[in-house]
């Protein structure tokens, strides 16, 4: 099922580049969904990336300029004038406003309680984990993810194994859940 099922990233999903490499990865042709994003959010994700995780400035900068140039029809603009609409979490308005002004049906969150179902519904989107989001693109198309998660494991010298408990520190249902599937 390849489709450009339209989903914004947010900046904290954005930033962990474990998560955000497979789902990236998922995204490139032929994609599983569309990823979509805005300048604000990719100010927040360099933010916390040099500023959090202590990444060197020019990384960050690789980063973003890589995101742009893989992704250029990802880049959302144009959706100011919804911002003063939105009432889910004030610093995170932006996301939904992107959201909705790009006809996305999901962002992709870590902070999901920035973005409560009263303030989402009125929109018809709806706020996920990246965690239930991939399990979701594994039982459409198990062999795409994981081919993605061997290439990912093969460039970093590590099996899919290892790679997977790496990603079980944010992703622990998703994990464990493909771990299982490893060991049948």
């Amino acid at each position: 099922m390849r489709a450009d099922f339209k989903v914004v990233l947010d900046a904290c999903v954005l930033a962990n580049y474990g998560v955000a490499n497979l789902l990236l990865l998922l995204a490139e042709k032929p994609r599983l969904y569309l990823p979509l994003w805005s300048e604000e959010i990719l100010a927040e994700t360099r933010r916390t990336q040099t500023g959090k995780f202590r990444w060197e400035e020019r990384l960050a900068d690789s980063f973003q300029t890589q995101l742009k140039a893989e992704f250029p029809e990802s880049l959302v603009s144009g959706f100011d004038h919804l911002i003063d609409e939105c009432t889910n979490d004030i610093k995170d308005r932006h996301v939904l406003a992107c959201a909705i002004h790009s006809k996305a049906e999901v962002i992709l969150t870590f902070n999901l309680k920035d973005f409560q179902n009263d303030a989402l519904s009125p929109w018809q989107i709806a706020a996920t984990h990246p965690q239930d989001y991939l399990l979701m693109l594994f039982e459409l198309e198990p062999l795409h993810v994981m081919h993605q998660l061997g290439a990912i494991s093969q460039k970093r010298g590590m099996t899919v194994e290892d790679h997977l408990i790496d990603l079980g520190k944010f992703l622990p249902k998703f994990a464990s859940r493909l771990l299982d599937d490893l060991e049948t």
